[in-house]
């Protein structure tokens, strides 16, 4: 039994899972949202990536046996696709529930989220518009924080685009190290179609728009941890330009969650000029 959790846990991908969770939690703190509702945001975020996480294994289990993933709890038959499946639907109603005390637009655009998500490992991971639901679920994550206060408001513009780049680096690094295997699985989202080299400049370039949108976005004079904050996430850029060097690994993929979390660090500090 402690085995087979083990590997439904696995299963979650938990490392993104968890980076996802830490944003939002951070972006609550630095709107001041009471205790309650900082951990309900945190606990329907939460599940919410559990969802994620629980459909993609679910939905390429045999995609994943093909080529031999040994990463994959459910490849290796440690944990059964049906109790993934029935897990992956739970933790999605779960994480749209623990959302309702936050409000209804809270609601709304956090099932939108995970609807964007699940429509990615269902279908869209296979099409030219493989980035959209990363656009669409990163890009809203600000407004879930936000609208979970108790005057509910959209975040600022500039928030939602910080967020969509974020979302766009996070696609295109996460499936590099993965394109020869998807290819023998029929797998052609956008990197797969453009390539290995252009998908790094679009890396590239998603940082440095995410990185300006933090800083110039926010109104009033720039505090230093906008210039710090900018300086460090240039730096990651270039770090990132000297791994795509390299054959591809999860180190690019950890790059980005470190460039997210520094971006969030400009979020939380923004406070009340994240608001839209």
């Amino acid at each position: 039994m402690a085995s087979r959790l083990r590997a439904l846990a696995l299963s979650t991908h938990p490392g993104p899972g968890l980076a996802v969770t830490v944003v939002a939690v951070l972006l609550g703190i630095g709107l001041h949202l009471a205790p309650w509702r900082i951990v309900l945001l945190g606990l329907a975020v939460l599940a919410n990536q559990v969802s994620v996480g629980l459909s993609n294994d679910w939905l390429d289990a045999e995609r994943d046996r093909a080529v031999g993933r040994t990463d994959k709890p459910v490849a290796l038959g440690l944990v059964s696709v049906r109790l993934v499946r029935a897990s992956a639907i739970a933790a999605a109603a779960l994480g749209v529930l623990l959302t309702v005390p936050l409000g209804l637009w809270a609601t709304i655009t956090h099932a939108v989220f995970i609807g964007a998500a699940w429509a990615y490992n269902a279908g869209l991971k296979n099409t030219p518009i493989s980035v959209l639901p990363y656009i669409v679920g990163f890009g809203l994550l600000p407004s879930v924080a936000t609208l979970s206060r108790p005057d509910p408001v959209f975040a600022a513009p500039w928030a939602f685009g910080l967020g969509a780049m974020l979302g766009v680096a996070a696609h295109f690094a996460n499936v590099l190290p993965d394109l020869e295997d998807d290819a023998r699985t029929g797998i052609a989202g956008l990197p797969h179609r453009i390539g290995r080299r252009a998908s790094g400049v679009v890396i590239w370039v998603a940082l440095g728009l995410g990185a300006v949108f933090a800083f110039v976005g926010p109104s009033g004079a720039k505090i230093p941890v906008q210039w710090v904050g900018l300086a460090i996430t240039l730096l990651l850029a270039a770090a990132i330009a000297v791994v795509l060097r390299r054959p591809p690994t999860r180190l690019l993929f950890q790059l980005i969650i470190a460039a997210a979390l520094v971006n969030v660090v400009l979020l939380v500090f923004s406070g009340d000029r994240l608001l839209g």
